[in-house]
């Protein structure tokens, strides 16, 4: 019986019609491209063509012509003076050398802190294990602290 059932489903599968919709173009006043499956009013200001199964669809938009309608030229960046930039960069240094001495203050207190805790053994801490893991933190703040010197320092190497 079991047989039977599986080729009525695959039959009556089979006898189902495929899903089939009509795809329109529409392109309004200003140029802008829409592609729809609900039919068009009539009424619309753009136009609307129904597309066939053979034409290509490329989802790529073509490239514009010179001089035609949206190509307008890029935005132009506003011209910096030299003294303007000068200052910039003056600005820059001084912000990233006080970040550097702040975070060279903050290395030194972190190594002070993983000395100390270095320094002392707890008592349940018989397992050596137990101590690496309660001073991993002190470490790791220490690697952060050195780590962004480096990149301070790196930064204000690149500064002209």
């Amino acid at each position: 019986m079991k047989p039977i059932q599986h080729a009525l489903v695959l039959c009556a599968c089979m006898l189902v019609p495929a899903a089939h919709a009509d795809v329109f173009k529409c392109v309004d006043d200003s140029g802008h491209t829409t592609y729809t499956n609900n039919k068009p009013a009539s009424g619309k200001s753009s136009s609307c063509t129904l597309m066939t199964k053979e034409q290509p669809v490329n989802s790529v938009p073509a490239a514009r012509k010179p001089g035609s309608a949206g190509n307008a030229t890029p935005p132009s960046f506003p011209r910096v003076t030299d003294d303007t930039q000068k200052s910039r960069d003056s600005d820059r240094r001084q912000i990233l050398q006080n970040e550097l001495e702040t975070e060279q203050k903050l290395l030194a207190t972190a190594r002070k802190e993983l000395a100390e805790q270095e320094a002392v053994r707890n008592g349940d801490e018989r397992n050596y294990q137990k101590y690496l893991d309660r001073l991993q933190s002190y470490k790791d703040r220490v690697a952060l602290h050195e780590r962004n010197i480096e990149a301070l320092t790196k930064e204000l190497s690149r500064l002209r």
